[in-house]
């Protein structure tokens, strides 16, 4: 047996243990049935509006028919959680992960890590190398998930990248978005999708001289604080959902300022290294390495 193939028969296993873990099964899909379900299941976790759909089961049908991936995450006969993704340049060997969402209380059984490492061993099957996504970088749940649990890196932070979206999750806020690339062979990501993720502290970096670029106020709000340290926080706030249903502007508070904080920073060059579950946002000087 070649390298390749063990790494690749490795991958796969790591996919198959983490479905195991959640108790789904996860698969391609390619029937009309199914394209209607993943399309009920995206809109009861979006509510979008009826004019910006997300996707829609006539183009899940052709993503499907032109070998793009289009899997979904089975309990028993129930679609518990879906995902799907489109090739990008062929030079690059990449693809961009549109849309992944799980039903609720999938996230504690799991599910989003079923379908992740399922489309890292499909996508490695195809010989690809990346997989980018974006996420909102205001869902701490989100930011930990996508840099800690899986060790995606961020690439560029995107201001108000999709327009007004308007739908159950967004409401009116604008939607500026982290774009994260995932490096499918890194020992970081094989590391992290084995489950023994590199996790680093925001406790650690204080203790070890980060500054704290943004912080929380003792109302909740976010509190400004210095961009010059080598390692710099920057504070999420812990439950922007529920924020922006019950105080709109101060959600938005929170926009700008982790636009101002954390755009900034990347914008001059700097990385983010890793992100604390506790809601903090972890930023080093481009020179550091991966933890």
């Amino acid at each position: 047996m070649t390298g390749v193939d063990t790494a690749t028969g490795a991958h796969d296993r790591q996919a198959r243990a983490a479905a195991d873990a959640a108790g789904v099964t996860v698969r391609e899909i390619t029937d009309d049935e199914d394209f209607q379900a993943m399309h009920r299941l995206f809109d009861g976790i979006w509510r979008p509006d009826p004019g910006n759909q997300p996707v829609s089961a006539v183009l899940l049908r052709a993503f499907s028919k032109s070998d793009n991936y289009v899997a979904g995450a089975y309990d028993g006969t129930e679609l518990v959680g879906a995902c799907v993704a489109f090739f990008g340049p062929p030079a690059q060997a990449t693809m961009h992960s549109h849309v992944a969402g799980v039903v609720q209380g999938g996230g504690r059984r799991a599910v989003g890590f079923a379908l992740k490492t399922h489309q890292r061993s499909w996508a490695l099957h195809r010989g690809l190398r990346t997989i980018s996504w974006t996420y909102d970088p205001l869902v701490s749940r989100n930011a930990y998930f996508n840099l800690t649990k899986l060790a995606a890196t961020p690439a560029e932070y995107l201001t108000n990248f999709y327009g007004g979206m308007n739908d159950g999750l967004n409401g009116a806020d604008e939607t500026d978005r982290l774009l994260v690339s995932w490096d499918l062979a890194a020992p970081a990501v094989d590391a992290a999708c084995a489950g023994r993720p590199a996790v680093r502290t925001a406790a650690q970096e204080l203790a070890g001289g980060a500054v704290i670029g943004l912080g929380r106020a003792a109302d909740g709000s976010p509190a400004a604080g210095d961009l010059d340290g080598h390692t710099v926080l920057v504070a999420a706030p812990p439950d922007i959902e529920t924020l922006r249903r019950g105080d709109p502007a101060a959600a938005h508070t929170w926009r700008i300022a982790v636009r101002e904080t954390l755009g900034t920073l990347m914008a001059r060059g700097r990385r983010v290294a890793g992100f604390d579950r506790a809601g903090w946002y972890i930023v080093t000087d481009a020179k550091d390495g991966n933890p």
